[in-house]
């Protein structure tokens, strides 16, 4: 990225002479993409666009999420201001693993990699920049990161290390350009990583146990086959013996008793039952809730937004729609079968969040699998049929936001909640849906397009377009209302998990 200077004077980390402005001690933090002009070369349209939408999509929100600001974009990279150190790392550490899933279903040459550095310094405010030694050397320390990871200064490093589940690689006192005192350096090990040795310490614990519970059946078992055949042994030799057995005798005859008539057969057949089909239950598969839709017509879209455009006639046939989002009790049935690729955290009766496009149809895969029933993501149009509930008002309930209907950021919810409330909190809408608008981002099958031109009319999932990304709606509780609307949409990559990412399902007829 470079030295960062005061764009009127120049110099680096000086406001112009004579003005007074505000300071404050604040963390930075400074990122910049790793071989941003070859990625250019390779492909320029390309790389701006995938750019952009990572600065919209990602950088941006989770700067947000973590209470700091975006002071400013610069092309190739971006600076933001924190007052937590903890919540700057925070953001960071999301950012670096949000970009390694993106990352994943492209040709590594092609991958988009930040470098990230914070710092804790003094530095000086303005409207739409910050300046000072403290911006300069959260500069630095991004320069001298590898792509894809974090490093912050000693200061950051005192107020982080003991709130943080994560660990930290000390890299010495380095010194860099146009920095006076050499600066002590640290790694920051990911979340991830401490979490997982933590998980694997849990795991090594829990697997002694069932260690020593298989041994000790395992011991039973084999007293029981060494033991056994003894038994039998000295139960032969205390018998009498017995007669010879004659060839009539090796193939005996029924005897009259039991040929006359079958009444001795039926305590013999009562001394092993046989289980009955309801002995062995079928697994604990909680079906989602659904609501029967007759279909019909109903115009899609809005003038509130360019992809909202045209609004068109749409003819939706009949299909049933989940009631609520899928929860995380519903999910982690599929995970418990080893089908979806996470377990999730959280109350049993909220909506799953952090799902990826691909995470919900490995579940929805799963369930038609195991009920035999037709499931599915629904299409874009269903989404909205279903959440317009008969109306073509802003909201479905009408033109204002009004508390009671949906969870969003200025409609009465709390937006810095870990998770959406309870499922059917809410007032459903006509059709007796829950959490249409709010709540969780629910992924639809629909590959992205920007806007309705050529979409079809008749309810279909629009294949085509970028299936890099799929079209998500409803928007979430840390949205705030003009997200919520039935009209609005939005887009997120395939494969990436996003913490207000979740769905509902569709039953085709």
């Amino acid at each position: 990225m470079g030295e960062i200077r005061d764009f009127r004077s120049g110099k680096p980390g000086r406001p112009p002479p004579g003005e007074a402005m505000p300071r404050r001690l604040a963390a930075i933090v400074v990122g910049d993409i790793a071989g941003y002009s070859r990625l250019m070369q390779l492909d320029e349209e390309g790389t701006h666009t995938r750019v952009k939408r990572i600065e919209r999509d990602l950088v941006e929100p989770t700067i947000t999420e973590h209470h700091g600001k975006l002071v400013k974009t610069t092309g190739d990279g971006f600076i933001a201001i924190f007052d937590s150190p903890v919540e700057a790392v925070r953001c960071s550490i999301v950012i670096q693993q949000n970009m390694v899933g993106r990352n994943a279903a492209i040709a590594r040459d092609h991958w988009i990699e930040y470098r990230i550095g914070v710092n804790l310094g003094d530095v000086i405010i303005e409207a739409d920049d910050i300046y000072g030694d403290g911006v300069n050397v959260a500069s630095r320390l991004e320069g001298i990161a590898a792509p894809g990871e974090v490093f912050i200064s000693g200061g950051i490093y005192e107020q982080i290390k003991h709130k943080m589940v994560c660990g930290y690689e000390s890299l010495g006192d380095k010194k860099v350009k146009n920095i006076t005192d050499p600066i002590r350096v640290y790694r920051v090990l990911p979340d991830a990583a401490a979490y997982q040795r933590t998980r694997r310490r849990r795991e090594s614990i829990l697997l002694t146990l069932l260690g020593l519970a298989v041994a000790t059946i395992a011991g039973g078992v084999l007293w029981y086959l060494l033991a056994q055949p003894r038994s039998k042994l000295a139960e032969l030799a205390q018998a009498p013996p017995a007669p010879a057995a004659s060839p009539a005798v090796q193939q005996p005859a029924p005897a009259p008793s039991q040929s006359s008539s079958p009444v001795p057969a039926a305590p013999a057949q009562q001394a092993l039952p046989q289980p009955a089909p309801a002995a062995s239950p079928a697994p604990d598969v909680p079906e989602p809730e659904m609501v029967s839709l007759k279909g019909g017509s109903f115009s899609m879209g809005s003038n509130d937004d360019p992809s909202e455009r045209p609004i068109r006639k749409v003819t939706v046939k009949p299909f049933a729609m989940g009631k609520f989002p899928v929860t995380v009790r519903e999910w982690n049935a599929c995970a418990a079968a080893k089908a979806c690729g996470f377990t999730a955290s959280g109350k049993d009766d909220v909506p799953v969040t952090n799902v990826s496009w691909s995470d919900a149809k490995q579940y929805v895969a799963w369930l038609a699998e195991l009920t035999k029933k037709p499931y599915r993501l629904p299409s874009e149009a269903e989404w909205e049929y279903a959440a317009r509930g008969g109306t073509q008002s802003k909201y479905w309930w009408g033109d204002q936001v009004q508390p009671g209907h949906v969870g969003c950021k200025d409609c009465g919810g709390d937006a810095s909640a870990e998770q959406p409330v309870k499922v059917g909190s809410f007032r459903p809408n006509p059709f007796g849906l829950y959490d249409m608008g709010g709540g969780v981002d629910q992924w639809v099958e629909d590959c992205w397009h920007r806007n309705y031109q050529g979409a079809p009319d008749d309810g279909a999932v629009w294949t085509g377009g970028d299936c890099g990304s799929h079209v998500i709606r409803s928007g979430s509780w840390k949205n705030d209302a003009r997200y919520v609307r039935p009209a609005n949409r939005d887009n997120y990559d395939t494969n990436v998990r996003y913490p207000t990412h979740g769905f509902r399902i569709a039953l085709s007829p």
